[in-house]
């Protein structure tokens, strides 16, 4: 039976009506995004603003990596325009986290808590070690950019934990190692001592990122002071390379 073109148009509205609203229920019914993906609807619109960033609390920030991190192990990562996030930061960046992790090709920040553009400060340096520079660094993130957190991320089978633990000798990488062999003692292990045995590495790696926190308290007074004040939080993680579960160091 053929339709009439009033019929077809008629039926094109109503359906255009059911999709309308199919999506509004869509869009205000369930838990909201998190802030590495507040803007999205159907796609992402820009990066973080002051605004959204200074709403933030650091607990909150801690809760939103969580979420991007398990959007990324499960595959349903938010889908994002990073061109319209490229454009939407040119003229200022409003990060809520700084995030330290390793130079490992594998353990990408910004993939594995499915930020954006604009979402997070990263530094990489083998084995997630602090100096000088990188506490600057920190600093400039926090004190001046106003981010909210101060994350360590450290992760399984790390090369550069290895090589503290066999006492590599090496050019400038030496030295880098040297700011790591002070956790292998303060580990608390039972087993094979050894970087052939992988607990006894990821025990080390997971001791590293506690003392590497000590050490940003310590010689940076003006984080420490900051996190007192409950402005900031300082804290780290462990990523799982095997599951791409990120596990929060208490």
């Amino acid at each position: 039976m053929k339709r009439t073109l009033c019929e077809s148009v008629d039926n094109s509205a109503v359906d255009r009506r059911r999709f309308l609203n199919a999506a509004l229920a869509a869009c205000t019914i369930g838990p909201p995004l998190g802030f590495l993906s507040m803007q999205l609807a159907a796609s992402r619109a820009g990066s973080l603003t002051k605004e959204q960033r200074d709403s933030m609390t650091p607990s909150r920030v801690i809760d939103e990596l969580k979420k991007g991190n398990e959007r990324f192990r499960t595959g349903k990562m938010a889908p994002r325009d990073y061109l319209a996030e490229k454009r939407s930061s040119a003229a200022g960046q409003y990060p809520a986290a700084v995030i330290l992790g390793c130079v490992d090709s594998r353990v990408p920040a910004e993939i594995i808590f499915d930020a954006g553009i604009g979402d997070t400060f990263n530094g990489r340096v083998a084995g997630n070690v602090v100096n000088d520079d990188l506490l600057g660094s920190m600093e400039f993130a926090c004190a001046v950019s106003g981010a909210k957190l101060v994350l360590v991320l450290g992760h399984t089978a790390c090369g550069a934990i290895k090589g503290a633990i066999d006492d590599v000798v090496l050019g400038n990488l030496t030295g880098l190692l040297a700011r790591i062999k002070p956790a292998i003692p303060e580990t608390k292990f039972e087993g094979e001592k050894s970087s052939k045995n992988p607990a006894y590495v990821d025990a080390v790696a997971r001791t590293n990122v506690k003392v590497t926190l000590q050490n940003i308290r310590r010689r940076s007074p003006v984080l420490a002071d900051i996190e007192e004040k409950g402005s900031i939080q300082i804290t780290g993680a462990m990523y799982d390379l095997t599951t791409g579960v990120v596990d929060f160091v208490s």
